[in-house]
């Protein structure tokens, strides 16, 4: 991909830059509002990274006139402000996501593929079905086998497993999850996802030889064949 990372703070923007090269992207950085904006307006980039506080023009000025223009390239806002208003502001601007700091770079790097996988997705055909290894689901009729042996899901279980398959291979975050399952934009304190993880591995994985659900320590959680 190629990235243009606005940000101010010349050592989150030197790791920005740094980290995102070493996993296999083009990156430009300004440090400066306008000068991002122009950028973004004359160069074809992949996807944005804008923080909310810059010099010349804040960030979600940014956003807004490069929506107005008709640039559609997905934004991943960047903040210290993580109130829930001030992600919802960051939102109706224009952003397409909201990574509150300080975050996990694994985290962002995740976040910034899905935005861009669903971006090339637009316009193309739904998604019907999805598989990893020989779990299978049927996004048509709701329906999970194994193996052929069907699965009975509640909706909850249904939906977590749905972003998981969708996101097979990679790890995704407990914020990820809340976010994008329950629509949780802060931390309820609850110990929600490790109930229903707890639930997906009895019916997914209890009897079979490999366990597909694996839990990533201290980073989240991934479905996937092999170690």
């Amino acid at each position: 991909m190629k990235i243009l990372v606005i940000e101010d703070d010349e050592t989150a923007s030197a790791y920005l830059k740094k980290a995102l090269t070493e996993s296999g992207h083009v990156v430009d950085d300004v440090a400066d509002g306008l000068q991002g904006l122009n950028r973004a307006m004359g160069e074809p980039y992949d996807a944005l990274i804008v923080d909310r506080m810059l010099p010349s023009l804040d960030g979600l000025s940014v956003i807004e006139t490069l929506r107005k223009a008709g640039r559609e390239m997905p934004v991943l806002i960047v903040s210290a402000l993580g109130e829930v208003d001030e992600r919802v502001r960051g939102l109706r601007s224009g952003g397409d996501d909201y990574l509150v700091k300080p975050y996990a770079f694994a985290e962002l790097l995740a976040r910034l593929e899905l935005l861009v996988q669903r971006r090339g997705r637009a316009g193309a055909p739904a998604e019907t079905r999805l598989q990893v290894a020989d779990l299978e689901m049927d996004l048509l009729t709701r329906s999970v086998k194994r193996a052929d042996k069907p699965i009975e899901l509640k909706t909850r279980e249904f939906q977590l497993l749905e972003f998981l398959m969708r996101n097979a291979g990679r790890v995704v975050t407990r914020t990820m999850i809340l976010e994008s399952v329950w629509d949780y934009h802060f931390d309820p304190q609850t110990n929600v996802i490790d109930v229903h993880i707890s639930r997906l591995r009895q019916k997914i994985d209890k009897g079979f030889d490999e366990a597909l659900i694996k839990t990533v320590r201290g980073a989240g959680y991934s479905i996937r064949s092999g170690a």
